[in-house]
């Protein structure tokens, strides 16, 4: 039975950071063919070939069950060394445009399980360092649909008005935005990991 907090629990046990979302990609899949060794795995796998629009992560189970998994990692500055590795993150600005493409994801994840039922689920995955998107907001903004904070329920239509009409999205189901811990490197701003994950 497929758990994907249990896959993210020992992930992190693992790989506490990564370099980048390409990174984090690679070692989620590694991860998951080391729990299933039976199943396969695609990266970047190709779900509209006229628009080029690829699918993070492809797994199919032996009995032909499928997930659709997209992933996420966004990072404020942040320097650490783990193993002797060293880590130089870099600052993800654009927090508005890093909500958006969280549920952007969620949305086509939403179609993509929706076309191929009943032998597929998806997930979104959302990794940060950076506590303002766990973080209520102290202020209005234009992405307010969009925000992220812990405890939010999202559905239906999200909208950025009135700015950037073009970034509108429909939701068929409805989300409870739940954060959960990841990895903890340091008491420093940064140094905390957690992960978002919605279900479809």
């Amino acid at each position: 039975m497929f758990d994907i907090h249990e896959l993210m629990k020992h992930l992190s046990q693992e790989r506490p950071i990564f370099h980048s979302e390409a990174d984090f990609q690679h070692a989620f899949a590694w991860q998951f063919h080391t729990l299933f060794p039976d199943a396969t795995v695609r990266l970047e796998y190709p779900i509209d070939l006229t628009k080029r629009i690829h699918l993070d992560l492809l797994l199919t189970f032996s009995n032909h069950q499928r997930l659709a998994v997209e992933l996420k990692y966004r990072t404020c500055y942040f320097n650490s060394t783990h193993r002797g590795e060293v880590f130089a993150l870099k600052d993800h600005s654009a927090r508005d445009l890093g909500r958006y493409g969280v549920w952007k994801d969620v949305s086509r994840i939403e179609q993509l399980v929706m076309a191929n039922q009943p032998n597929m689920r998806g997930y979104t995955v959302f990794l940060t360092n950076t506590d303002l998107y766990w973080k209520p907001g102290t202020r209005v903004t234009n992405d307010k649909d969009f925000h992220l904070h812990d405890g939010r329920t999202v559905q239906g239509d999200l909208s950025w008005q009135p700015i950037a009409p073009e970034y509108t999205l429909s939701l068929s189901h409805t989300y409870t935005v739940t954060w959960h811990p990841y990895s903890v490197l340091s008491p420093e701003w940064g140094g905390e990991f957690r992960y978002l994950v919605f279900e479809v």
